[in-house]
């Protein structure tokens, strides 16, 4: 049986990028499109975050319309088991901002709900540079 080792424990390698953010990205459709906005705006008020517009139609690699939640790493803990109970079948994507955005999307991603297809092809291998 292997042990837990808190992640605080292990070091850091030049092979593990720093993460300096997270995004979160709602998505809905025309039927939930209420729901996700009320959702977004309640995550503004109750955290420390940005919330980006309510996209109507998909935008960026997403493949649903979609509103993006970025936040410091520091609020991941809170935020994420707050919208696990709160996303109410809306499916959330989670990836990191490190230092490769087309792997952040692809290799580092978490999904509440159903996994959707994302258009990698937009995405570079260089990081952008995201205001939190």
């Amino acid at each position: 049986m292997i042990d837990h080792v808190p992640t605080k424990d292990l070091p850091m390698t030049p092979s593990t990028p720093t993460i300096r953010g997270f995004h979160a990205h709602v998505y809905f459709g025309p039927e939930t499109v209420a729901q996700a906005r009320a959702l977004c705006e309640q995550a503004a008020a109750a955290f420390p975050l940005k919330m980006g517009r309510v996209h109507e139609k998909p935008v960026g690699p997403h493949p649903d319309w979609s509103c993006q939640l970025a936040f410091k790493p520091e609020v991941f803990g809170q935020l994420i088991p707050w919208l696990a109970m709160r996303r109410a079948g809306l499916v959330v994507f989670i990836h990191p901002i490190s230092d490769n955005d087309l792997v952040d999307h692809r290799d580092r991603a978490m999904w509440m709900g159903a996994v959707r297809p994302l258009d990698l092809s937009i995405l570079s291998e260089i990081q952008s540079d995201f205001d939190l």
